[in-house]
Formats: C-alpha cells, sequence, structure tokens
C-alpha cells in the first residue's frame, strides 16, 4: 500500500514542499493526503488536499491555508513567484489505501478487490492497524490490509433512516391539516409563476 501523500513532479520539488506541508497539517490535527503543484506561465497553483476523523469544515481549511502559508512563506519555499493556495478535503471516489482511510469509511459500502476472490462489495464495520471487516451479503468478514487492493466508495441513493430524518424535522411544520376551509381544493393550481423568484 502507498504511504505518505501523493506529489506531482513540477518546478518546485513537490517532495520538499510536502516535507514542510506535513509537519503543519500535523500540528492542526489533520492529514496531508496529497500535494500538487500546477504551473501555467507565470501563474502557480499549489493543491493540497487534507483530512481528518471529524472531517474537514470551512474552518478547518481556512485555518490549514493560514499556517501552510505562513510555513512557505517563510520557508521562502515557492520564491518571489506568487502562487495560489488551495485547501481541500477527499472526494467520495478517493482510494481507500490506508488504515486511517479505511476507519474514516466505517458504515460505508464499498468495492475493493481481494487477492484470491477478486472483486468484493460490503460495508466496512470496523478497521484497526491490522485490516477491516466487512459486512458482505449478511456475514462478516475480515480481511488483512495484505490482501487488499485499493478500496473505492460506492455511491448510495436510498431513503435516509429515520434517525437522520429526525435531525431535519421542525414542529411547525407538520402534516397536520387545518379544520377549515383554509386548504385549497385538489384542483388548485400551484404551478410556476407568482411573486416568489423562481
Amino acid at each position: 500500500m502507498p504511504s505518505g501523500p501523493r506529489s506531482a513532479v513540477g518546478s518546485v520539488d513537490d517532495r520538499r514542499l510536502a516535507g514542510l506541508i506535513e509537519p503543519v497539517i500535523a500540528g492542526v490535527g489533520m492529514d496531508l493526503e496529497s500535494v500538487r503543484m500546477t504551473v501555467a506561465g507565470r501563474r502557480r497553483l499549489l493543491r493540497i488536499v487534507v483530512d481528518s476523523d471529524h472531517g474537514v469544515s470551512l474552518d478547518d481549511a481556512a485555518d490549514v491555508s493560514r499556517e501552510v502559508s505562513a510555513a512557505l512563506d517563510a520557508a521562502n519555499a515557492l520564491g518571489e513567484v506568487p502562487y495560489t493556495l488551495e485547501v481541500s478535503s477527499p472526494g467520495v471516489d478517493r482510494p481507500l489505501t490506508e488504515p486511517r482511510h479505511w476507519r474514516r469509511a466505517a458504515g460505508r459500502l464499498v468495492k475493493v478487490k481481494v487477492t484470491g476472490d477478486g472483486a468484493v462489495e460490503g460495508r466496512v464495520l470496523a478497521a484497526d492497524a491490522d485490516g477491516i471487516t466487512l459486512d458482505v451479503a449478511g456475514a462478516e468478514r475480515r480481511l488483512g490490509y495484505g490482501e487488499l487492493g485499493a478500496g473505492t466508495v460506492q455511491i448510495e441513493f436510498g431513503r435516509i433512516p429515520d434517525a437522520e430524518l429526525d435531525e431535519f424535522t421542525d414542529p411547525e411544520l407538520d402534516d397536520t391539516v387545518p379544520d377549515d376551509d383554509t386548504v385549497p381544493d385538489d384542483d388548485t393550481d400551484f404551478g410556476a409563476g407568482g411573486d416568489d423568484g423562481h
């Protein structure tokens, strides 16, 4: 399994950049997932991807951006040419290659190539330093990291669990029907138009 952040080859030594950035990211309790510098003429874009067990909020990204910019400027790592720093979190299409990736995918449906079995799909029940436990068609299956290729989270479209729906309920917006005649007849037209701005 790969270790450490991925980097792209550019005019600046990306491994050196990763070496400068990684301790800063660790200092704010996050992991550096990748570093990529792209250069187009005199424009430079430094993209870093970070993650943590609690995810990455907008405030987290702003803190990381501020800390990384200060560290890069103090080390004069990018010289005098201006650059744009972009901080983001991994997308759902990020391959699951590290134990921390699997741990953060707990509860998600994944597909992974397993040595001797081919592609296996199941829900991540647990992940630790040695491997993962999947629910595969209702049966628990323990797999060591040495047996696994890169996993991918599967997109699920379906019903939101009731527990999650409770978070979005508003007691003022319930399904009760008033007893008076304020409810329109079934043939009332609610088509587009009006002053709602849509």
